[in-house]
This record gives structure tokens, sequence and C-alpha cells, in this order.
């Protein structure tokens, strides 16, 4: 073979060599580089399996075995490292949840993918946590794997649970909550709201506040409550709103501002709580405050003018007796007894305005007692005035005095004419009625039970609502000046009040005016009024008498009177001198007559002191208050001998006689 030959060959040969060892060389390269990427794959992976916020658990598919788990997890989960790795599912407690054997776990590798929502799973430190569980199966360097990826809801449950605790609370709010906007369209309404105003959830989201304003604030207020809460501040008062069937209601109100981080305001919310009928009883209970006040003075007005009263029908009397018929002196004391008696009348009247009027009970039917007194109230509504009477079918029984029934009708019936301009007319009603607890709630003074309902409607001029909320206030009237009724409706108050019953009033202007007068019903049958039993005065037989009154007048007057009728009288203007003059006479005195209110010492302990000493001692109390009142205030015991001033000469012998013969 040629050299030349050879060395081509050769330099061939070389050149083949040098390339595979290149290819060899390159080979190499991309392998190390290949594993160089698996390694720093490997470690990207580790880094983050290792540093995953959601737990990864990693287990031989087929055996359940663990091989892998993340320091999440162990943590989540309390557990140290020996305690998870090579360990079966099954034996971890936080798991059995999900396979409580190996049974189980091969039911559960037969699906590859599998979620469970909200799984608690108890940890090593004796907690429970709540997790969003699911499950993946695939293929290892070293046979099936499957992969468990767990995520922490814990504090999301939480803080739903909180949420829907917060949204019950709200929903079950008695009061109605607003959110808006930062420009004040409506975003959230609760149930308090709806029924507060009317409006369902879906008429009012969306819309504007502006949708309550009922025109009774003008537009200086609503700008200086917008300039308050777009200043990031608090307003607090009330407000008049409208309800969508255009009724008014006032509303105790509070808004404040919602505020990002950054102070920006997003959001309002407004706490309303509806206080319409609180106000409605406030305003009635300072009403009744009022009454209350007038109820006393009247009270004391006629106390006082009674002992005025007592000394002038006295005096009249004894004077009458010292004068013949013929005189015209006789003449003149009739007529100053007459009007003095009248205004016997006139203090009655104060009294049943002041509710302390002494009355005279009986069954009765209203019915029948409305009756006999519409020929009077024709007469008392005129001849231009048709005056119907539409009674209840059947007996409509109330436990009262008549009387107290003439002056509710008769003032009424005065108040109704006087709303009346020529021709009108007046209704006069009765019902048997029973009022419920919801009725209750909404007209004050009421008390559930049966009741008969006495209504005089008339179709006059009406009253206007401020007129109305003032109408039983004794120095308030609605009508001219020459037309007022003296006590008028207060003196219907003052009565059915003392009857334990109630009133409404439905007046609108120029619709006319209804009084619905509910009077407790009586269930048993009426009873016929009783004459009152009329006893003859009989004279002294000689009785001594101890007659105590811190009026000087009134003491000499009863004075007087008693010894005209034959008594002996010790006479003493304060307690501490009647102690003595019973001191001094012993057992001479058979009967105390005393004045309840007294300085000292009340007409009440004066006689209990005395009768300690002188047990057989009769007594006889006297005042210018009823003795309803006496025993209501507690300084008197009901069914014991009582006298009223004023009295006249022949009154008090009947009860002097009585209390003498009271064993």
């Amino acid at each position: 073979m040629p050299h030349t030959n050879v060395e081509t060959q050769l330099r061939l040969a070389n050149t083949e060599l040098k390339h595979r060892l290149a290819v060899l060389e390159q080979q190499i390269l991309e392998k190390e580089k290949v594993e160089r990427a698996l390694q720093d794959s490997e470690k990207r992976y580790r880094r983050l399996f290792d540093s995953a916020g959601d737990g990864i658990l990693i287990l031989e598919a087929d055996t359940g075995r663990i091989i892998d788990v993340n320091p999440f997890l162990l943590q989540l989960l309390g557990y140290p490292d020996d305690a998870v790795y090579g360990k079966y599912l099954w034996e971890i407690g936080a798991f059995t949840r999900v396979a409580a054997s190996q049974t189980a776990f091969q039911t559960l590798q037969e699906n590859e993918f599998f979620r469970y929502k909200e799984l608690p799973l108890d940890t090593g430190k004796g907690t429970t946590v709540i997790v969003d569980f699911s499950s993946t199966v695939y293929a290892g360097d070293q046979g099936r794997v499957m992969q468990f990826l767990i995520r922490d809801i814990t504090a999301h449950k939480q803080a739903e649970i909180e949420c829907n605790r917060l949204m019950t609370a709200i929903e079950q709010s008695g009061e109605a909550i607003v959110i808006t906007d930062a420009q004040g369209n409506i975003e959230f309404v609760n149930s308090a709201f709806e029924w507060t105003t009317g409006y369902s959830r879906e008429e009012a989201v969306g819309k504007n506040t502006r949708i309550l304003k009922s025109g009774k604030q003008d537009d200086v207020f609503y700008r200086s409550l917008w300039d308050t809460i777009s200043s990031g501040r608090t307003w607090s008062g009330q407000i008049v709103n409208k309800r969508k069937d255009g009724t008014l209601y006032t509303e105790e109100t509070t808004i404040s501002p919602v505020c990002t981080p950054s102070g920006q305001i997003v959001n309002y919310i407004a706490v309303k709580r509806d206080i319409t009928e609180l106000l409605r009883l406030e305003a009635q209970s300072q009403q009744n405050q009022i009454m209350e006040a007038v109820c006393s003075l009247a009270g004391g007005i006629a106390h006082d003018y009674n002992n005025m009263l007592s000394v002038i029908i006295g005096y009249a009397e004894l004077a009458l007796e010292k004068t013949v018929p013929d005189q015209q002196l006789h003449a003149n004391l009739e007529v100053i007894l007459k009007a003095a008696k009248r205004s016997v009348a006139i203090t009655r009247q104060l009294l049943v305005f002041a509710r302390k009027q002494k009355t005279n009970l009986e069954v009765l039917d209203l019915n029948q007692n409305v009756e006999s007194m519409l020929k009077i109230l024709r007469q008392i509504a005129g001849e231009n005035i048709h005056l119907s009477w539409r009674p209840q079918k059947g007996q409509s029984l109330v436990k009262m005095d008549s009387v107290q029934v003439g002056q509710i009708l008769t003032n009424l019936c005065v108040n109704a004419r006087s709303a009346i301009t020529g021709v009108g007319k007046i209704i006069i009603e009765t019902d048997n009625v029973f009022v419920d607890e919801t009725f209750c709630t909404q007209h004050a003074g009421a008390a559930a039970g049966e009741y008969v309902l006495l209504s005089v409607s008339d179709d006059g001029c009406g009253m206007e609502k401020k007129v109305l909320n003032q109408i039983f206030d004794p120095f308030i009237t609605s009508q001219k000046v020459g037309q007022i009724t003296a006590l008028g409706l207060s003196m219907v108050h003052g009565i059915v009040t003392q009857n334990n019953g109630f009133i409404d009033v439905y007046s609108e202007p120029g619709k006319g005016t209804m009084f619905k007068v509910y009077l407790p019903r009586h269930m048993d049958v009426a009873v016929a009024s009783r004459e009152k039993r009329i006893t003859v005065p009989h004279l002294s037989q000689g009785e001594t008498v101890l007659l105590v009154d811190d009026e000087p007048e009134l003491l000499t007057l009863a004075q007087t009177m008693l010894q005209k009728l034959g008594y002996r009288v010790l006479a003493a203007g304060r307690p501490g001198e009647a102690i003595e003059l019973a001191k001094e006479y012993a057992n001479e005195i058979q009967l105390l007559i005393v004045d309840i209110i007294m300085p000292e010492m009340n007409g009440r302990n004066l006689a209990e002191r005395l009768l300690s000493i002188y047990p057989r001692m009769k007594i006889l109390f006297m005042s210018g208050y009823t003795a309803d009142m006496i025993v209501d205030q507690g300084v008197l015991d009901e069914d014991v001998n009582f006298i009223q001033k004023p009295f006249s000469l022949e009154e008090l012998a009947v009860k002097v006689r009585d209390a003498l013969r009271e064993e």
C-alpha cells in the first residue's frame, strides 16, 4: 500500500475519532446540564414544597405509606417529623376522617381524585382545624404516588361564622339599619327598615335616602347633617320621615361614615329607631302629670271652699230659725242659703274633676240610663241639631254612679253642640266590646277586658291635632270665647278615670269628632237603685261631745249647732288641747267629733290615742275632703262614721245619733 494512502486513512480515522470524541463530550455536557437542571428543579420543587402556604402530603398510592410531608402541614397538625414519615395514612390521628383503616384506604385509592370541603382535622395539639382537602394520583420515579393538598380555612370559616352571626343580629335588630354608598344611595337595609318604612328591600336598594323625606325638615337641616357626616364625623338626632303609605313617623337616628385606612369615605351606616309611640306616651305622661297637679289643686280648693260654705250654711240656718217667714230678712237668708247650697254643687263638680268625689255606685243598664236622659239631651242640642240614639241590643251593664253618667253625656253633648254651626247631627251609640292586648299597646291608659262603649259623635268643625292632644286640659279649649263650658271635657276625663275606664277621641278638621268612652262592663244582672234610708233626727239625751277643729269659725259653728241639739260640748282648736280636755273630763265624754286634716296631729291619730285611754268612746270624723279621698290616702279606714263638710243641722243631728247608737 502506498505510503500516502496510509497517511490519508490515518487522517480520516483521526478526524472521525475527534468527531466522535466531540460528540461524546457534547453528550456528556448535555447530560451534566440535564442533571444540573434536574437538581435545580429538585431544589426549586423542594423550596416550593417546604415554603408552601398549604399542607402537602405525599404517600405511596398502592400502600398508603407516607413518603413526604411539608413543614406547613407538620406545623398545622402539631406533629414532629418522625410521627409522620414512614407511617401509614390510617395511623395518623388527624387523617382518620379520611381513611380510618387499610381497607378504607383501599376503597379511597380507587378514585384518582377526590375532594372534601370544610373537613375538620384533629391536631396533635388537641385542637381542630377546618380544611379544604383534595387528592391527585400520578406516576413517580418509583411507582404511583398519591398527593394530598390541604388548605387551612379555619380563620376564614370563623370569619364566615362571625359574619353570619353579625348579619343575623342585624336582621333581628329592632332598630332599622341602612348602609349607603358615599353619595347616599342605599346598598343595604334590614328587616326592621322594611316594616318601619313600608318599603321592601328590593324597593329601597338602589334608591337615595331622599325617598324618606317628609318635608318637616328644611334644607338647612339636611345641609348641616351632610356637612357633619361628609367631614368624617358622626351625626345623631331626631328626624321626621315619611313611610311608603305617606304617614309620618319620628325616628332617633345615628349616621356614621365608614372609611378606608387612608381615610376615604366609602359608605355611611345609619341606625334608626322609631320613637313615634314613645314620644306620644311621653306627651301623654306629661299631660297626666299636669292633670294630676290640677286635680290636686281642685281637690284642695274644694276642701277650703267646703269649710267656708259650712260656716255660711250653718249660720244661715241658725239665723232663719230666729226670723219669721213674712220678714224680708227671712227671705234674704233663704236666698243666701240657696246660693250656698248651689255652691256645694260646684265643689262637687270640682271633686268629680279631681276624681275625689264620693260616688253612689250601683249596677245599671247604660242603655236605659241614656234613654231616660234623651229629652234633656235633645233640649241641650237645640232645634237645629238632630240627636240620634243607637243603642246596643240587649243590656249594657256598668257599675257606677248614675249621676256621673249624666255628667258625661251632658258635657259631651254640649261640646258637640258648640262644634256645630247651623244645622247638624249628634249620634249617641252603645256597644259591648272586648279590648285585647294589641289594642292596649296602641292606646295609653287602656287595659284588656270587657267594656261597654259609649260613643258621642258629631259632624261639626272638628279639631286640629294640636288641640286634640290637649283636649282634656282644663285650661285649653277649641271653642270661641264665650262658649267655654267650664271644666267640660276635663270633668268627663276625671269621671271616666275614676271608674277605671278610658277615652279615645277621633277628630279631623271639617269632618267632625267622635268621643269613645270605654267603661268596664259589669257581668252580673242589673239591680234597681236603692232608696236612701231617711233617718229622722233625734235630739240629745244629754251626752257629752268632744269637738275638735282647727278652723275657729267652723269650731264655733259646730259647737253652736250641737248645743242647739241639746248636747254638752267641749270644744278644742288643737289636738293637744283636746287631749288635755279628755284627761280633765275622764269618762264623761261619749263622742269625739274630729276634723281629719289638722296641724300637729291628724284626726285619726288623735282618735287612736284617745281610744287607747277611753275604749268606749264613739268617733265621728269630718272633713272638707270626701271619705273616698281620705281612704285612698290611707288616713281613714272604710266604713267609719264620717260627715262631709259643709253639712246642715239636720245632717249633723242624724250622723251624731247614728254614731252614738253604734255598738
